[in-house]
């Protein structure tokens, strides 16, 4: 859908142009991947030349870097609920361990964007913005890092300061094994033509629980 609008001229009309810019991008995130972004076709959907979609937003990263610390947000705010759901406190520190990871990696395999969002952070959304947007988007992560640190330490106290390094690599470990999960056609095309290849095709939700069962069990003090 192509939106068009007339010329912004109260700030309720430019938030409501802001809003409605995040809104399409959001759109495209869930048909296409993050690389296949562009702020060109972003202009076409919305109904705004390029130049004027920039007085909004820096850059086709700046968007996105808002779309993540959106969907971050959002995300933290249902893992809350799912942590508390399933892991029982009183269980041996092992099998409370075993379902965070089991929840963690269930969680975010369905939010595949937020995934693919984390994987493009550091490489491309933290580029081409600048030092007050990074800086900006930078304390609003710095925040949602603190509330996933306080919801593992919750389930799992044993971690005490590991619980920060431990949320932070969840969201890369996410991030990283995303990228091997969601191939391009042409990658899709070879698996099939040949069968053996597809041992790189890894499943999100498996590898994610694999690797974070893995390292929680690395870090947590032994019994």
């Amino acid at each position: 859908m192509i939106v068009t609008f007339q010329r912004a001229r109260t700030e309720e009309q430019r938030e409501i142009r802001r809003r409605a810019i995040l809104d399409m991008a959001s759109a495209m995130l869930d048909e296409m991947p993050v690389a296949a972004v562009t702020l060109n076709e972003l202009s076409r959907r919305v109904g705004l030349a390029k130049p004027n979609v920039l007085r909004y937003f820096e850059s086709r990263e700046a968007v996105l870097l808002e779309l993540l610390d959106h969907f971050l947000k959002q995300w933290l705010a249902e893992l809350a609920g799912e942590l508390a759901d399933g892991v029982d406190e009183s269980r041996p520190m092992a099998e409370r361990a075993t379902a965070v990871a089991a929840i963690l990696s269930r969680s975010l395999s369905d939010r595949v964007v937020l995934c693919d969002l984390f994987g493009a952070q550091g490489s491309v959304l933290e580029h081409n913005v600048s030092v007050e947007v990074v800086t900006g988007y930078k304390r609003a992560a710095l925040e949602r890092l603190t509330t996933m640190t306080e919801l593992i330490q919750k389930c799992l106290p044993e971690l005490g300061g590991n619980a920060t390094l431990f949320s932070l690599q969840t969201m890369v470990m996410a991030g990283a094994l995303s990228a091997y999960s969601t191939p391009p056609p042409s990658l899709q095309a070879a698996y099939q033509a040949e069968p053996e290849l597809a041992r790189f095709h890894l499943n999100l939700r498996d590898s994610l629980e694999l690797a974070l069962t893995a390292t929680l069990l690395g870090v947590l003090p032994r019994p």
